[in-house]
């Protein structure tokens, strides 16, 4: 953890360009625990966390996700189950596997990799996914937890998100937070998060007034809106942590693809304290913390106690 005290109280003029937060070391650190914790599993219990992935079509971002996702859980010495179906499977097919999934004691995770063909509803998938198995943290029960401050599992993305802060600003208690974006998968949970770690919230989007003023008064601030390169320096408070969410794939002049996130980072490093950096921020961290779900779903079957990572 870096000591970042002085820089939230605005730093100095003389401030060297922002620390890039290293989420894939960080990331890296939580596996190596993961795989302790699984061995353990393994040698008192005798069991093995198992996490079922499904993948419907042939979305090329979302096979390179399930590739690295099912490398990673093999490595930290899960069981990796796959599931490939075609673009034109019928939703009530996929209903029909996820549903076995759920009655199948082996299985300890489900997630399905989204988005899914037009023709199937996200929404029935993710409502019908057992709460105990949903490693991606969506279904309204997981979510109502959340809000309500009860233990569950949490949506993948804002867990690596608080995960990094707190790696880089160690207590988050009477911060003051500002979260760019209110979607269910990224800004709702962030901010739901940040109130349990006693950090002081304020969710901006598309509709707030003066977004830019709010945000010069974030010590912490979480960016996940879909917009290459929106916040700009004046956006930022000198010596603020900065969490960009965005993963965004932009076309060049010679008709290259090169991934920005929300934040401008070649401005906004040189005036916050510390920055995630895109690619290998919050990416690496969100497939951590679906292995760190699927432990926890695990031990909560077996009525074992989650270790602490």
């Amino acid at each position: 953890m870096t000591d970042q005290n002085s820089k939230l109280s605005g730093g100095d003029a003389t401030k060297i360009d922002a620390i890039k937060i290293d989420g894939r070391a960080i990331a890296q650190k939580l596996r190596d625990n993961l795989s302790k914790a699984v061995v353990n599993l393994q040698q008192l219990h005798n069991i093995t966390p198992t996490l079922a992935v499904v993948l419907v079509g042939n979305d090329p971002a979302s096979e390179i996700y399930v590739r690295m996702k099912a490398k990673q859980t093999k490595e930290v010495g899960m069981r990796s189950i796959e599931h490939r179906l075609p673009a034109d499977t019928s939703e009530e097919a996929v209903l029909e596997l996820v549903e076995k999934l759920n009655q199948d004691d082996g299985v300890n995770g489900i997630l399905v990799q989204f988005p899914v063909p037009k023709h199937i509803s996200q929404q029935k998938i993710i409502e019908l996914i057992d709460p105990s198995k949903d490693v991606d943290g969506l279904h309204p029960l997981n979510a109502g937890k959340l809000a309500a401050g009860v233990d569950g599992l949490v949506s993948c993305t804002p867990l690596g998100c608080i995960k990094l802060a707190k790696h880089q600003l160690g207590d988050l208690t009477g911060l003051n937070a500002v979260v760019i974006g209110r979607s269910n998968l990224v800004g709702k949970p962030v901010g739901q998060l940040l109130l349990r770690e006693n950090a002081t919230v304020t969710i901006c989007h598309s509709r707030s007034r003066e977004i830019e003023k709010i945000c010069r008064n974030a010590d912490l601030l979480v960016v996940a809106v879909g917009r290459a390169n929106m916040v700009k320096a004046d956006w930022v408070k000198k010596g603020a942590c900065v969490i960009d969410v965005g993963m965004n794939r932009v076309t060049q002049e010679d008709n290259k693809e090169k991934l920005f996130g929300d934040v401008d980072a070649q401005q906004v490093i040189k005036v916050a304290g510390s920055l995630t950096p895109v690619p290998g921020g919050v990416g690496p961290m969100t497939i951590a913390c679906l292995l760190h779900n699927t432990l926890q779903a695990t031990c909560a079957q077996h009525h074992i106690e989650m270790p602490k990572l």
